[in-house]
């Protein structure tokens, strides 16, 4: 028991965003402004590549209390930022982050697909609801040298 709720606190801190900055696109009266804030991820299963994610984050009273909506818009750029080591085969395609952007109903997500022909990671980004998810994505893509090539689970 103690075992698997380190593991699940483990987990958690790797899927945890960590704020990079953030620039004003609204000024609001009362509340913080509306802004786009960029995050920091690393990929809990590739060491060595960190995705940084802008979205959209709404201000205002709604803002404040964490009840307002952020929009369905992201732009994601995943780099190598130290040496690729991927101790487990990945699964081909497989969703490594997300996080809630509306009190219920929407979620951030961030999924890691391999590129076995390339040798290559590829991130995509999009936004979805219970009832009607956004068709609007950002995609991005890691080449890994070809001396580490990505292991794949079968």
């Amino acid at each position: 028991m103690k075992h698997a709720a380190l593991l699940l606190l483990a987990a958690t801190a790797l899927a945890r965003a960590e704020p990079i900055g953030s620039v004003d696109t609204a000024f609001k009266l009362i509340g913080p402004d509306h802004k786009i804030v960029v995050d920091a991820y690393d990929d809990p299963k590739v060491q060595g590549v960190a995705c940084y994610v802008s979205r959209a984050k709404t201000g205002g009273i709604k803002g404040a209390i964490g009840i307002a909506e952020d929009k369905a818009e992201a732009s994601i750029a995943c780099r190598q930022v130290g040496p690729v080591v991927i101790k487990q085969p990945l699964a081909h395609q497989e969703e490594v982050f997300n996080e809630r952007i509306s009190l219920v109903f929407k979620r951030l997500r961030i999924v890691r697909m391999v590129d076995q022909q390339r040798n290559t990671l590829v991130y995509l980004t999009y936004s979805d609801r219970l009832i009607d998810g956004s068709p609007q994505n950002s995609i991005t893509a890691v080449p890994v040298a070809r001396e580490t090539p990505i292991p794949v689970k079968k």
